[in-house]
């Protein structure tokens, strides 16, 4: 798979509508996982903790609710997103991209088996990189 580049946006509760829209425009397949089928539950269980469109034409898009607790801040909720399996090449990304950065979530081992960290570099851009599990 090597690593794709793609953009990542984070709603306010209506993440599922918003990829269901974007599915009806620009066709091809969306998958969904909430929060809850990840183990949460409570209040928020039901949104979405992340959602791929793929196109037809070649198009990715990613997109979740804020998790509980954090802000939405309309215009900071866009972000560049670097994922796949050729770790070596997206811990060399990850090492350049901090220079200067701060790290709002380290590159480490998450609960969904990846690594996954996530970054605002020292031009306001917010990125996150994904390690894919084998």
């Amino acid at each position: 798979m090597g690593s794709i580049l793609n953009p990542y946006v984070s709603f306010d509760g209506n993440a599922r509508e918003a990829m269901e829209f974007y599915q009806s425009v620009l066709g091809g397949e969306l998958k969904v996982m909430t929060f809850g089928e990840s183990g949460m539950s409570g209040p928020g269980a039901d949104q979405v903790m992340h959602a791929q469109l793929t196109s037809e034409a070649g198009y990715t898009i990613m997109a979740s609710d804020m998790p509980p607790g954090m802000e939405h801040k309309p215009g900071q909720n866009i972000s560049i997103s670097i994922s796949g399996d050729d770790g070596d090449r997206l811990r060399g990304y990850w090492e350049a991209l901090s220079d200067g950065a701060e790290v709002t979530m380290p590159l480490e081992k998450q609960m969904w088996g990846d690594e996954f960290g996530a970054l605002v570099d020292r031009f306001g851009v917010n990125w996150m990189v994904d390690i894919t599990d084998k």
